[in-house]
């Protein structure tokens, strides 16, 4: 929820017995919360982006396994570890490219496997690591933000930063990973604008992440994407910062469709591109971005915008979510642990908690 007095966004909440989720299709226009009571309307939330984000997700899903336990009748242990695997099941294939997704779920099964107790006791321990995740991502994601000051551009002292997508407080438990970089540079001091590329076809630079920026006061100019070599040419960009949704071992990155273009345009005018993630998005069983699965979304997302018809109904549409970047065309990827360059990740491998 938004909170007025910390100025702060917090995507996921749990209240009570409950989960409080903001319903991210209506931003800008309006602001709503979803309650979920139950794991079927968690994989509603998710499957229909009501909640988004790699980091989100994986909270998110974290309280959708105990919603599912509790929904599970029996005190046999045997038979709840099986249910609950299914439960697991259901919650992994509604956004199965996102790292965090897998990572947050299987940690909730890895606790309560290795908790030897009633099913009671262990539906108990289910919220508590959901809730210690949900606290942890918080946390991680301001170390990530302070960690980024670390590899910006010492010149000029106040930067202009481009954005793509959202990767801000309501992709995350709250602060944001690309965006927790420009929230620490603007409390530094360091940073004079952002730059949001609207990010189509969902508009998600300019509906959430622009949003974000207003409820905080930091000065946001919202472009389409195309402009983008554009603004770099003309000098007004010092620094590209992105999300990530899935990092492979040599650091090849699966973000949101046209963050690969946006690599190669700042490779161009030698412009630093940084990717900010934590660092459960990193799925070291992956050699390389290759193996990474890219989603493909409705083709209505292409040629329909609100109630307006954009394209012929005979045109063909391809509608990919993410692309990969490849590592060489990464200055640093910034993480929990600090910013570090791609192909160095598998110094950090023994610091994942899984």
């Amino acid at each position: 929820m938004y909170i007025a007095a910390e100025n702060q966004v917090y995507p996921v909440i749990w209240q009570d017995d409950h989960v409080v989720l903001i319903d991210q299709n209506q931003l800008p226009h309006r602001y709503t919360v979803v309650t979920i009571h139950r794991c079927e309307d968690m994989v509603t939330a998710i499957n229909t982006l009501i909640v988004r984000g790699a980091p989100a997700i994986g909270v998110a899903a974290a309280y959708g396994m105990y919603l599912g336990a509790e929904e599970i009748l029996t005190e046999d242990r045997t038979t709840f570890l099986n249910e609950l695997e299914k439960v697991a099941e259901k919650l992994r294939q509604t956004r199965p490219s996102k790292a965090n997704l897998a990572w947050a779920i299987d940690r909730m099964l890895k606790t309560v496997r290795q908790t030897a107790s009633s099913v009671s006791h262990l539906k108990k321990v289910l919220l508590e690591t959901a809730q210690t995740l949900h606290a942890e991502d918080i946390q991680t994601c301001r170390a990530i933000g302070d960690n980024g000051l670390t590899i910006l551009p010492t010149e000029p002292t106040q930067l202009t930063i481009f954005t793509h997508c959202n990767h801000g407080a309501l992709a995350t438990a709250g602060y944001g990973t690309s965006l927790g970089v420009v929230r620490s540079a603007w409390r530094e001091g360091r940073l004079a604008r952002i730059y949001v590329g609207e990010t189509r076809p969902r508009l998600q630079g300019s509906r959430l992440t622009a949003w974000e920026c207003v409820q905080e006061g930091i000065p946001v100019t919202v472009v389409t994407d195309s402009m983008a070599a554009h603004c770099m040419q003309q000098g007004l960009i010092h620094a590209v910062l992105v999300g990530a949704d899935r990092i492979a071992a040599n650091g090849d990155t699966a973000t949101k469709i046209g963050a690969y273009s946006l690599a190669l345009v700042a490779k161009a005018h030698k412009v630093p591109f940084l990717v900010a993630a934590p660092l459960s998005t990193v799925d070291f069983s992956l050699t390389d971005g290759g193996q990474i699965p890219i989603e493909q979304h409705p083709p209505s997302e292409i040629y329909q915008i609100g109630e307006t018809i954009t394209s012929p109904a005979e045109a063909e549409f391809y509608n990919p979510a993410f692309d990969i970047t490849p590592a060489d065309l990464i200055t640093a990827i910034i993480t929990e642990h600090g910013a570090i360059k791609p192909g160095e990740l598998h110094q950090l491998e023994a610091r994942k908690v899984v």
